[in-house]
Formats: structure tokens, sequence, C-alpha cells
């Protein structure tokens, strides 16, 4: 129920459900569980977090939109718990993880990746020829990955990539390029030593029985939370979309669902900078690989998944993208609409206001959540630790702090 008491909007819910929902956000439990350890996607919120938030203000059968959805920890919890969730991402590889991570496979999926690994094993050797990739060579998608460190896993996952058009559907594929991604990320993103080409391997077979186990357990989850949606709703119960939310209120593939009853997310941070499509070589050297080896495309500067460069005069184009998206969001949007964000700045002493008077421009109006504050500005933050990317935290509040905010439409 929401209120309204001194011209403040408040968003009241009881105190047992407030209790979960603030432990939820304050947890420092590592991801895990189901799929969503498939792959580290920076800037991911936890799936205690999301769950929490879709018991708390959904039922059964709602739809939950992500407009932002990153590691698509909100559709894996949507699916989870029997809600309809749609997602969208201008990342092709956020768009990947997703599928990837929400598509239950079979019994028969299973049986034929592992038997695609346990042939595929004995032809990951140095001393065979590997089949280069020379239109993604040429594009760049290699850069920083053949050095005298780095060639022996470049040259590992050359081998295996060229086996996975063995399998024969393309949900066994892309599973097993996530597998062959995860396992590149554990050897080469922001480490300082390079394992051998027979760590990988042996790394290799751990994550993909891991991550069988993960889809298996999945898939039991799911099935039975969809057992029961309403047989007059649309037969797909997750909708993943890659593009920009501007302009999805005329979006026929969302409309078709109506308004979603909550709006999940977290939008790139105002001023903090975030590698949310390339691996860290050796410290700042930049690969594009998981492109690569999920055969998506990039072609993109980091500003493109930022809102605009965390160096422009008053992130003035961040602001005027972020108003122009959630512009969209209220338009998609009805009054019972909540949208709940995990936001973190650079400078919160004017990102902030300057955040929120771009949510009201956007057409939203801010919801207090009564008795779950824990600051004096009547917002409910959280401290992030072991964060890995680079911010300016000369402000009261720095990178290393997130807030989570709540709106719904104006009008």
């Amino acid at each position: 129920m929401m209120m309204t008491t001194h011209n403040t909007l408040r968003l009241c819910i009881d105190p047992e459900a407030t209790e979960r929902f603030r432990a939820a956000v304050h947890s420092r439990d590592p991801v895990s569980g189901m799929t969503h350890n498939f792959y580290r996607y920076p800037a991911r919120f936890s799936p205690q977090f999301a769950r929490a938030a879709i018991e708390t203000f959904t039922q059964h059968g709602d739809v939950v939109l992500d407009p932002f959805m990153g590691g698509a920890t909100t559709l894996v919890e949507a699916g989870l718990l029997g809600r309809i969730g749609i997602g969208l991402d201008i990342n092709e590889l956020a768009c990947f993880l997703a599928r990837v991570k929400t598509t239950p496979l079979t019994g028969a999926d299973i049986k034929a990746i592992r038997l695609w690994l346990r042939k595929a094993i004995p032809n990951l050797n140095m001393r065979r020829m590997a089949k280069r990739p020379y239109d993604w060579i040429a594009a760049g998608y290699q850069r920083n990955i053949s050095t005298r460190q780095t060639w022996p896993i470049r040259k590992t996952l050359e081998l295996a990539l060229d086996r996975v058009s063995l399998l024969n559907s393309a949900s066994q594929q892309n599973f097993v390029r996530a597998v062959l991604l995860r396992t590149g990320q554990w050897a080469l993103d922001c480490r300082s030593d390079v394992p051998s080409a027979a760590g990988f391997r042996n790394k290799l077979e751990q994550f993909l029985d891991e991550m069988i186990e993960g889809v298996r357990a999945y898939r039991q989850a799911a099935a039975l939370s969809d057992s029961d949606l309403p047989n007059n709703r649309n037969s797909t119960r997750t909708l993943i979309l890659h593009r920009s939310a501007e302009g999805i209120d005329d979006e026929p593939a969302i409309t078709q669902y109506g308004p979603p009853k909550l709006v999940l997310t977290s939008p790139p941070y105002p001023g903090v900078h975030v590698l949310y499509h390339r691996w860290q070589i050796f410290g700042r050297r930049e690969t594009p690989a998981p492109f690569w080896i999920t055969s998506t495309f990039d072609g993109n500067g980091l500003s493109h998944y930022t809102f605009g460069d965390r160096k422009n005069p008053n992130l003035r184009t961040y602001f005027d993208i972020a108003q122009l998206t959630f512009r969209s969001i209220a338009r998609i949007a009805q009054r019972d609409t909540l949208i709940v964000q995990m936001v973190a700045f650079s400078d919160a002493s004017w990102q902030l206001p300057k955040y929120l008077e771009t949510m009201r421009a956007a057409g939203l109006e801010e919801l207090k959540m009564s008795n779950a504050s824990d600051s004096r500005d009547g917002r409910l933050w959280r401290i992030v630790p072991n964060r890995k990317w680079y911010a300016d935290q000369r402000g009261s509040i720095g990178a290393a702090e997130e807030v989570v905010l709540f709106h719904r439409p104006s009008t």
C-alpha cells in the first residue's frame, strides 16, 4: 500500500516483510545457487535482494521487468518464483547470458553435453593444430590474449570452440559456450598469474559439472512455479530482448504482456567506471574476447554501455539518456507499478539529487519505504565489499555504497 504523509510518499508494507527486505539488501552472502554463478557479471545485485523484492512487491503470475538486466539475476528469480520475466539490455553478451541462465536443459541435452566434453578433452592438446578464427582476430576480439603467458589459454579456447558445432541444438551449443566463457574468465580476467592449459582443462570439467547441476536445479524449481501460472498468459514466461529501454512503450513484444507490476533493475552508475563488456588482462589491458567465445558482437566503446563518458561535464549525456529511458519505462507502467533500483554514485553529494531530478523529469515520483531506512536521508543504503572498478570517491558517499530507490509513475 502507498500513502502520503507530510508531502512524502511512503511505501508501507508489514514489518515482517520490511525486515526481510532490508536483510536481503544488506546481505553479503556470495552469489550462488541455480544458474546465478554461471558468469561473474559486473555490478550484479544479489539473488537474495532480487528474490526479496519480487516476493514482497508482486504476486504469482505478475510481470517483472528489468530494463538493464545485465547478468539476468532478476529474470532467473522471476522464473523461480512463478512470475513472467522481461529483460532488456544493449549488451549482446548480457542477452546471451540471460538466455543460457533461463533455458532449462532436458536430460537428453545434459547427456549430449557430457558426451561432448568427454570427447573434446583429449583434443584440447597444445600439440594439435587449432583452427584460427581469422575474422574474429581481424576485428580485434583476441586483443591481448596472444601474449607469451596467455596464448595456451587462447589456443585451448580455439580448439574447444571449433568442436561446439558438433552439438545438435542451439541450447546445447550456447550452454557449452557459457562454460567456456566462465572458464576463460577464471583463467584471464583480473589475474596476475595465468594458469596452464592443463589447469584450464581441469577447471573446464569442474565448471561444466557445477553448471549442469545449477541448470538442473533451475529446471526443476521453475517447472514447479510455472505449473500453476494463469493459462490466459502468453506461453513465453521469459522474454529477452537485445535493445535499449528507450521506446519500449511502442514495442509489441513487450506491450502484449500488459503493464509490469514491478520494475527491478540496476542501471549504469553515474560517473562509475564499469567494464560490462570486456575482461582486464594483467591490469588495464582490455580484451573483448567474451564476445568471440559466445559468438556475439561488441563494436562499442565503454560509453555505449554506461550512458556516456564518465568525464563528460556534469555527466550531461548520462542524465539525458537516463531521462529518455525512464520516460519510456514510466509510459509502459501503470500507477501501481513499483520501480525499484539499486544505484551507486561516484559523488552522491550532487549526483543523487540530479538523479532524482532526472526521475521526476521522466514522469516518476520517489517513495520512501516506511521503517526500512537506516540513514538520515530516509533511504536504504548498503556497503558493497570488494568492489573492482574505479570511481572518483571525493563525494560524501562513494561508489563503494549503493542505495535502493523506490519510484512509481507520477500520473
